[in-house]
């Protein structure tokens, strides 16, 4: 059960940002004039273009629930690498009992997701993925799984740069420590 919503431009930054409910849950505890029901609700934000959030809100009605999880999403946003409309690299996340693998696919493919996953990764902005959600397809821990693959994505020319700059490091401090070493011993 997915539904989009286009929330107001005065509560978006700069990103004129989508929100999508993954799910709401009736919750009720047993008080002593009764049952107390509220709601929970699962959203996902993002802005088709490498940015996504998720977050989840509870309250007391769901309109309520909703805006609450769409401002938690909001704070926990993160770019997404993406290379030509896909992901660089395959990925296998877990959350709780959820198991979410990212495969990149080829152009024209397509995204071909269940809901949870689905909503994560079209407001990512990849329009080219194959997944597959094993083990517990509970939509929140599905979710999170995917979230948690998203983050584990490296972008590899970056990665390279950044491998680069340390083995150079590496590479001065043991020139460095050799010098420092040959040097105490000319002293002795």
């Amino acid at each position: 059960m997915t539904s989009d919503f286009i929330p107001d431009q005065d509560e978006s930054e700069e990103l004129p940002l989508v929100e999508r409910v993954v799910r709401i849950s009736r919750v009720s505890k047993v008080v002593k004039g009764g049952r107390h029901l509220s709601f929970n609700a699962v959203v996902v934000v993002g802005d088709s273009d490498s940015h996504v959030g998720i977050g989840m809100g509870k309250a007391d009605a769901v309109p309520d629930a909703v805006r609450k999880g769409a401002a938690n999403a909001r704070k926990n946003m993160m770019t997404v690498p993406l290379k030509d409309r896909t992901i660089p690299h395959e990925v296998v996340s877990k959350y709780g009992g959820a198991v979410v693998m990212l495969k990149p696919a080829s152009p024209g493919t397509g995204v071909i997701a269940g809901g949870s996953v689905r909503a994560v990764v079209e407001l990512a902005g990849v329009r080219d993925i194959l997944t597959k959600a094993r083990r517990s397809t509970n939509p929140v821990n599905v979710v999170k799984a995917t979230f948690e693959g998203l983050k584990m994505l490296r972008d590899p020319e970056e990665e390279l740069r950044r491998r680069a700059s340390l083995a150079e490091a590496m590479r001065q401090r043991a020139t460095q420590q050799a010098a420092r070493t040959s040097a105490a011993r000319q002293a002795e």
